[in-house]
């Protein structure tokens, strides 16, 4: 697999040396560094890396995440906690079949201090979390072999998924109002409309939606019907101010950015 580890904006040689090594162990070769901050060809990296010092000396240096991430196909950022507005981490074994499946997925770790920052995660597809006993807080190198080994060594056997998803009917409603905004402005007509939301609905529908998730798709259904049908009765499509938005209601607790994998 042509995984890739970014390490974003790391600290000290010696981490980077053993964030090396546990690549090597794992079967993953491509090293990436985000701006960082020790000289990653140090003494202490390459007596840290082992027989890893190649990975060492092959990484591929990066000013920005964006610039890091530009050819890789899948991105999966690494995080302890939940953050608010982006979608809770998973466990990686969910995640190892849309790894693997993927051309070129990247693997994502922060400083040693933060952990990445809700910026850095926006820049990922997914996120995954180790799971550990009550004190968790894993070093850069523990976490790097902890996740290459779940995408590139671990077995198919996943633990019972938590997680309820919307109704035939919330997702039946939803299609109905997705059709109708679509019609609406214009995106299809009734000769189109059937095949039209076939595709759609194989689209949604391998999301998953929780109920909440649903909801929010159609308060943007809602925006958009509402913003067609007041520019219709003006005559004009110049903005005017909106009805306020349904909330979203991902039930995300907020949280500060803070250290952890």
């Amino acid at each position: 697999m042509n995984l890739a580890v970014v390490l974003v904006s790391p600290k000290t040689p010696g981490n980077i040396g053993s964030a090396a090594r546990a690549m090597l162990n794992m079967g993953a070769r491509d090293l990436r560094l985000v701006a960082p901050r020790c000289d990653h060809l140090d003494s202490g990296a390459v007596a840290m890396a082992v027989h890893a010092a190649d990975l060492l000396r092959e990484a591929k240096i990066y000013p920005t995440l964006r610039e890091a991430l530009a050819d890789r196909d899948l991105s999966v950022g690494t995080t302890a906690r939940l953050r608010a507005d982006l979608a809770p981490p998973q466990h990686p074994a969910y995640v190892r079949p849309l790894v693997r499946a993927a051309a070129a997925p990247a693997l994502v770790f922060g400083p040693e201090e933060t952990g990445l920052i809700n910026s850095d995660l926006e820049q990922c597809q997914l996120a995954v979390r180790i799971p550990t006993g009550d004190y968790a807080s894993l070093n850069l190198a523990q976490a790097v072999l902890l996740v290459c080994y779940e995408f590139l060594q671990g077995q198919d056997e996943l633990p019972e998924r938590q997680r309820k998803t919307a109704t035939r009917e919330e997702m039946e409603a939803l299609y109905g109002h997705l059709r109708e905004t679509m019609t609406l402005i214009g995106y299809t007509d009734a000769v189109r409309a059937r095949h039209t939301l076939r595709l759609w609905r194989a689209t949604l529908d391998r999301a998953l939606m929780s109920s909440a998730e649903s909801r929010l798709f159609r308060g943007l259904l809602r925006q958009v019907q509402w913003k067609v049908e007041d520019a219709a009765a003006r005559g004009t499509t110049a903005p005017r101010q909106a009805p306020a938005p349904d909330a979203p209601e991902l039930d995300l607790p907020a949280t500060d950015d803070q250290p952890g994998y």
